[in-house]
């Protein structure tokens, strides 16, 4: 390592996306649109578990923190990668860099806890029905949102803070569209091991280990739906399900494709349009997954209309 620990590149540039000049207003629309999107469906999941009784449950606990998460996740990469198509202003500040990073991770993390608190809500609810009141009690509920929050921030902060130690000294060119750890590592003039060596034992604990719970809770879950004998009984125990095993095939799908499956054709572009499909598509997804899939939430949605039509009159 350099006998400097300071930065001497103030701020970086982000290229964005390779997009051709004449699409360049088309796509922007496109994003916008998405982003939009993502914000108004998560927020109305959000606001229906919130003021609808019949959905203060478990399930819809965990299900309003990833709305949130999903809301966050989105809004950390899109707000900046509009502004640099919009504006052609690809800077943005050391500092804000370090942030934009910080909540990348925090909220990436938060996503894959959060699925595994609910793979478990669903394993308990099929597999044990008669006790679930009991076992998935308001007190143990909290808990895993409270622990999944705890080992995000800690996880977030772990990684910023070991970037902070890292110098760069002249290229400040980032060949993505957000301030993520691989590139800047690649931008850094400083012994990049330890960052390394932490990324592979702490990306393996954040993801691989929560798909490897939900890949067991599911296991168990279809086994016992197996056992059910009326084919009426196996429907429901799979609509049930349905929903969240189409979330976390879209999430970890795209991740394990990126990051764990070894390719030939490792490039930035199939690392941008990877990235685009976890940090864009999936967070505008998944209030449409949930709520065209789900009677609870369409029931809510036609209580809380209903209510304020009746509020005006």
């Amino acid at each position: 390592m350099t006998g400097k620990n300071h930065t001497t590149v103030s701020e970086f540039l982000l290229l964005g996306l390779p997009i051709q000049p004449e699409y360049q207003n088309l796509c922007y629309a496109l994003f916008l649109a998405m982003y939009l999107t993502t914000v108004l469906g998560n927020l109305i999941i959000i606001v229906l578990i919130r003021m609808d009784s019949h959905l203060h449950t478990p399930m819809y606990l965990f299900l309003s923190n990833l709305s949130f998460s999903d809301l966050c996740f989105s809004s950390v990469t899109m707000p900046k990668l509009l502004q640099i198509m919009n504006s052609q202003v690809p800077s943005i500040s050391y500092a804000r860099c370090l942030t934009q990073m910080y909540f990348y991770l925090f909220f990436a993390d938060l996503e894959s806890f959060l699925l595994v608190a609910m793979a478990y809500d669903r394993y308990v609810a099929i597999c044990f029905p008669l006790h679930y009141t009991s076992i998935m009690s308001p007190k143990l509920c909290l808990s895993l949102v409270a622990l999944s929050w705890v080992l995000t921030t800690f996880h977030a902060l772990l990684h910023t803070l070991l970037m902070t130690r890292l110098s760069f000294c002249a290229d400040n060119v980032i060949h993505h569209f957000f301030c993520d750890i691989s590139p800047l590592l690649k931008l850094s003039c400083s012994d990049t091991h330890v960052n390394e060596v932490v990324i592979f034992v702490m990306g393996g604990l954040v993801i691989v280990v929560p798909f490897l719970l939900i890949t067991m809770s599911y296991t168990r879950i279809v086994s016992s739906i197996l056992k059910v004998p009326s084919a009426r009984g196996i429907r429901k125990a799979f609509s049930t399900c349905g929903s969240h095993l189409s979330v976390v095939s879209l999430f970890y799908g795209t991740i394990i494709g990126l990051y764990l499956v070894p390719s030939a054709d490792n490039s930035p572009v199939k690392e941008i349009v990877m990235a685009m499909m976890y940090t864009v598509v999936t967070p505008m997804l998944n209030p449409f997954i949930y709520s065209l899939r789900n009677r609870d939430i369409k029931g809510a949605l036609g209580r809380v209309c209903k209510k304020k039509i009746f509020s005006c009159l």
